[in-house]
């Protein structure tokens, strides 16, 4: 019973631009609310396979979940998985050029591993599209004020 949503905006700075935003961990709590951090635990470049923990706030609870870079296409995209004893998660963003600018598609994919988050499936459902569509318009504003 996976949980999906994918969501596309338009942005005028290049894919490296957008790229360079993203592939930075520090700048995600900037544009990500419920994100605290993301630490890479794999020393050298990042790459497929470079392990990380993501550090996030939702409600008044916090928590970490370990993961990984799953693909990493400079200035095409770059996929994060993530888990821990409650779900799988997968993120994705593709940058598409799009004249001077770049079509940006956000994908997120989650799968409830345990009973308690099968049972809030259709509420993490019903709150997936505008927690994502409120990050990438964060995200929109986060990369004007830095061009």
């Amino acid at each position: 019973m996976s949980i999906h949503f994918a969501h596309t905006i338009e942005v005028p700075q290049p894919p490296a631009r957008v790229f360079a935003v993203l592939d930075d961990f520090s700048q995600t709590p900037k544009w990500l609310a419920r994100c605290t951090g993301i630490e890479a635990l794999t020393p050298g470049p990042k790459a497929a396979g470079t392990k990380l923990r993501y550090g996030y706030k939702e409600g008044g609870r916090t928590g970490t979940m370990e993961g990984e870079i799953a693909a990493r296409a400079e200035n095409e995209r770059i996929t994060m998985k993530y888990g821990d004893k409650m779900m799988d998660v997968s993120v994705d963003f593709q940058m598409v050029p799009n004249g001077a600018g770049t079509k940006l598609t956000h994908t997120i994919d989650i799968v409830p591993r345990t009973f308690m988050s099968k049972l809030f499936a259709p509420m993490i459902r019903k709150q997936l599209p505008k927690q994502t569509v409120t990050a990438m318009e964060s995200l929109r504003d986060l990369l004007a004020k830095q061009a």
